[in-house]
């Protein structure tokens, strides 16, 4: 498989998680993450904020695919509202750099990175560190983006395999294996 770069996202209103990795090899190899830290203040400007800085992400580090999560079903609708809205700021701003964009349940990320859909925050810290060589866990979001990541990366894989060898791509947003 050649060199790819996935932007992973963890999204939120407040705080959105980004991670950035290559595959090398079919190995993942890490190169950067953060936290994008969003102020208090009207939801249009937050939401204006996460597109700026998914933006700045992609037009910086380049990649070739962004993976992001689904939303699910929190304590409260409004929530997951804003959760939903932050999201689509975030695939926009993968839109607009004309990347294609994969959407990942929590549970499946878990179950790629961890071995289980039921993992908790610091199940997946310690796996996202163990299969990235990072000398600490990174930050909660950052890690969980870079479990998105790694979900995508593993789907990828999983993908030609069952299609025997056969090469991937991305056109209009959708996976082709050729």
């Amino acid at each position: 498989m050649p060199l790819t770069r996935i932007l992973g996202i963890d999204p939120g209103s407040r705080k959105t998680g980004y991670g950035l990795i290559d595959i090398q090899r079919g190995k993942a190899v890490y190169v950067a993450s953060g936290v994008i830290r969003i102020p208090d203040g009207a939801l249009p400007e937050r939401l204006k904020l996460i597109f700026d800085a998914v933006s700045q992400i992609a037009g910086q580090y380049r990649p070739e695919q962004m993976a992001i999560e689904n939303v699910f079903m929190s304590k409260s609708a409004g929530s997951a509202l804003k959760l939903g809205q932050a999201r689509g700021a975030a695939i926009v701003a993968a839109a607009n750099a004309g990347l294609p964009v994969a959407e990942y349940e929590a549970r499946k990320v878990k179950q790629a990175v961890v071995g289980t859909g039921a993992a908790d925050k610091l199940q997946v810290q310690h796996m996202v560190k163990t299969l990235l060589s990072l000398p600490a866990a990174p930050q909660e979001d950052a890690a969980d983006a870079l479990a998105v990541a790694l979900c995508h990366m593993h789907t990828m894989q999983t993908l030609v395999q069952t299609a025997g060898g056969a090469r991937t791509s991305f056109r209009r947003g959708r996976l082709t294996i050729r």
